[in-house]
């Protein structure tokens, strides 16, 4: 196996090949340079002289002086006049600069290169400010010789403007304090960003003989923690890739069922070949094995304001996609504490897309912080103003622990989504103001606290923990899986304390997993595990909405017609989930063909016992008031329907345990489905278990009221029939409803008693409402002995009829 480090050979940073003449340059001040002459910062030791001292106003002084000889020291009072922040030291030298010395050219073959620099500035490299000057010219050379000499960039005030240059690279630390950059978006292009945060390493492909490359890859498999044949790559990002293996095809006519990635995986290495990062793929080969230097140090760049001009570029870009601001391509980098903007009276009216302000690739370890940015303008008013594609204000690829701190960027829906990411894993977004949280493909381990998510929402698809915690997120869906990557998650999902304030009239939805029926050469699924607690459903912004707000929205599918079956999770919880700004609550969920559904565990109905592999939890939950239907119609809070009669595929399908505790207003349809349902403390108004037979499974009610609202009184109301036993347990059954009138005298329709004549089930102190008991007085219809004593105990074992 080969691994190897070399240095990245820029054309800005060759001198960084020369360590022996950069730290000469370094090391000597204006002490030292009185017994050393020009030659010896090539490290030779040479006899001691008294060097010739010189100060001059400007450069252009020094330039000029035809004194100046080899070995003299220079000190100039400023660049262009006396006092203008660029006053410097340098040594007269003989022969061809190098660029990252910062050398003043002289028309003799002298030339003055800077000394006793503990850190540099732009006015020292002639950066003017006049806002004609490209200050990028100046600035690209400052960074160039901090770069050379590992010293930091200090310009702490003034205002530059850049006008087409680009690449400026960064590898020290940058403190711009209240610096402003003036950026000309005429100059955008698709050549670079304008700066480029690069590692002083080299990335380098990791070679393994044929035996060690087998053994490699049988433990590219998710729950790896340790890969002994990666030990001696510690302290690197290892990015695994087989573009032969191609995953996440995306659907849509845009696509045409042609766009794709190739099978991915990223992660660090520590100590001894430890992984950190979760694999989620396994591999039977790769084409690429590629392991980045982590660096031994934070890189810091800090302060600076930037003002864009909003403009199209004059020159149409190469590729589809421009590049400006920043590109950190350096593991533990941390940018903090800038300012991004439209220049004053500027607006954004570029048609060109834009790859992310800031943007992030094969690293680890990053940190945005302070920050306040801008989404980009995409959808303006009318159509001929719009930017073709999306528009991002930060992007990135292939990044592993990203965290994005106290960062601002909200817009109107004018704007996209200042997110737009690929392969983001161990992604933290805190105390921040996004106007969206986006990762289209393979997004692994989310976590988003105390943060505001504006219209455009939080679009993922991925696995792992997908965390959020005391966050308002506006739009349509808390959380939105994207539909044309399969509208996946794969591992546990956590909603704590949230706060869900949609502005649209339409639909909406908690969380929303609604994909095609298209091969995403991946499973699909609505996650593991589900637990979502304490959430308010704010229409204050939209009172007038009467559209339908569900805690989960799923495919209308649960079988692909490739025949992958859609995976569902084994534990599904939502608790305390309250409306406000309405008077219209939530549904619960909508599950078709769940004999089709796939679970991680196994299950099973035999017609004795039910072995449930999932257990769902929906508790106080404020339900929609759903208008009066047929006694079996679909239109339901919880449905589950079988549309295929099907038989169940296996012992992995869906056989859940169903719990509804505190729910008003209940409506559900089983279809006829395997399932154990338990409703404590529920207001029922229809439920219908199986319309033809007895459901397979149980039904059990515990202190809940009856009070059936229907539109047809030609149909049973309930029927609450199923083969493992149906019980009442301090129940109350009021008079039911039918065209939003009580109708006491069809209470023997409710499908469970007839008064006086017949009850049915499993009884325990079983109650009637007092309309139904002053309906019966009136008519002067007593109730039997044992009709009272069936509903207060009653064995379905024993016979329906009264006597």
């Amino acid at each position: 196996m080969k691994f190897s480090k070399k240095n990245t050979g820029s054309s800005l940073s060759n001198a960084i090949e020369k360590p022996g003449r950069r730290k000469a340059i370094r090391a000597l001040g204006l002490a030292g340079m009185a017994t050393v002459s020009a030659s010896g910062v090539t490290g030779a030791t040479l006899p001691a002289r008294k060097a010739v001292h010189s100060t001059f106003n400007t450069v252009d002084e020094l330039r000029q002086d035809s004194s100046l000889k080899v070995g003299g020291l220079a000190r100039t009072m400023g660049y262009y006049k006396p006092g203008d922040g660029g006053s410097a030291e340098y040594l007269v030298r003989s022969g061809k600069p190098d660029i990252s010395e910062g050398a003043i050219i002289r028309k003799d073959d002298l030339y003055a290169s800077l000394i006793n620099t503990a850190s540099v500035s732009y006015k020292m490299f002639g950066a003017i400010g006049d806002g004609q000057n490209d200050d990028g010219v100046q600035i690209k050379m400052a960074h160039a010789y901090a770069n050379a000499m590992d010293i930091p960039l200090i310009n702490y005030s003034g205002e530059f403007w850049i006008k087409g240059t680009h690449s400026i690279e960064i590898q020290s630390n940058v403190h711009w304090g209240q610096t402003i950059f003036h950026v000309d978006e005429k100059f955008g292009s698709s050549q670079g960003n304008l700066f480029m945060v690069l590692s002083r390493e080299k990335s380098v492909p990791i070679e393994f003989d044929p035996a060690t490359k087998a053994k490699f890859l049988a433990q590219i498999k998710p729950g790896v923690k340790l890969i002994p044949e990666l030990s001696q790559f510690k302290n690197s990002l290892v990015i695994i890739s087989d573009t032969n293996d191609k995953i996440g095809y995306r659907s849509g006519e845009a696509y045409g069922g042609r766009s794709s990635k190739p099978k991915e995986e990223l992660f660090f290495v520590e100590e001894h070949g430890r992984i950190l990062g979760d694999i989620a793929w396994e591999f039977t080969d790769y084409t690429s094995l590629v392991a980045h230097p982590g660096n031994d140090s934070y890189l810091v760049i800090d302060g600076g304001s930037f003002h864009m001009s909003g403009e199209n570029p004059s020159t149409p870009p190469e590729r589809l996609y421009i590049q400006i601001g920043f590109s950190v391509r350096r593991s533990r980098t941390i940018i903090r504490n800038q300012w991004v903007g439209l220049e004053g009276g500027k607006a954004d009216v570029s048609m060109v897309p834009k790859g992310g302000f800031y943007s992030f690739s094969n690293v680890y370890d990053v940190l945005l912080e302070n920050v306040r940015l801008i989404p980009w303008e995409k959808n303006r008013p009318g159509t001929d103003r719009d930017v073709p594609e999306g528009t991002y204000g930060i992007g990135g690829n292939r990044v592993l622990n990203a965290t994005f701190r106290n960062v601002t960027a909200e817009g109107s829906p004018v704007h996209w989504g200042v997110f737009g990411t690929n392969l983001f894993k161990n992604f933290r977004v805190e105390q921040c103001v996004l106007n969206r949280v986006d990762v289209h493909f393979h997004c692994w381990n989310l976590y988003i606290k105390d943060s505001k998510i504006g219209s455009n929402g939080i679009t993922v698809t991925g696995g792992g923990d997908l965390f959020v915690e005391n966050t308002t997120c506006m739009a349509a869906s808390f959380i939105a899986f994207r539909r044309d990557f399969g509208a996946k998650w794969d591992g546990d999902i956590r909603i704590r304390n949230c706060r869900h304030a949609p502005i649209t009239q339409g639909e909406t939805a908690i969380l929303s997993f609604v994909a095609d029926d298209f091969d995403y050469k991946y499973p699909i699924g609505y996650g593991r595990t589900v637990k979502v607690e304490d959430v308010v459903v704010d229409f204050r912004t939209v009172p007038e909405s009467e559209s339908v707000s569900w805690l989960m929205r799923t495919s209308a599918f649960s079988q692909r017609t490739d025949g992958e079956r859609v995976f569902f999770p084994h534990h599904l919880e939502f608790r305390n989930i309250m409306v406000e700004g309405r008077q219209q609550g939530m549904r619960l969920l909508k599950l078709p063909d769940p004999q089709m559904l796939k679970l991680s565990k196994t299950g099973g109905y035999d017609g004795v016992q039910l072995k449930p592999n999932c257990k769902m939890i929906f508790e106080d939950i404020h339900l929609e008031k759903i208008a009066a239907q047929q006694p079996q119609s679909e239109d339901v809070h919880f449905l589950m329907k079988n549309a295929a009669n099907n038989k169940y595929k296996d012992e992995y399908a869906l056989y859940p345990e169903l719990r509804i505790t505190r729910c008003n207003d209940l409506t559900a349809y089983f279809g006829g489905n395997i399932a154990e349902v338990i409703l404590d403390q529920c207001r029922i108004v229809r439920l219908t278990g199986d319309s033809k037979d007895s459901m397979p499974g149980a039904l059990t009610f515990n202190s809940c009221k009856f009070e059936a609202e229907v539109t047809n009184s030609a149909f049973q109301f309930f029927t609450l029939g199923t083969t493992l036993g149906t019980s009442f347990i301090n129940c109350v059954v009021y008079a039911p409803k039918v065209d939003n009138t009580a109708r006491p005298d069809l209470t023997d329709l409710l499908g469970f008693i007839r008064i006086n004549k017949e009850v049915h089930f499993n009884h325990i102190n079983t109650r009637l409402g007092s309309d139904i008991l002053n309906y019966y007085k009136g008519k002067g219809v007593k109730l039997s002995r044992s009709f009272i004593a069936m509903i207060k105990s009653h064995h379905e074992l024993e016979s329906a009829a009264a006597s």
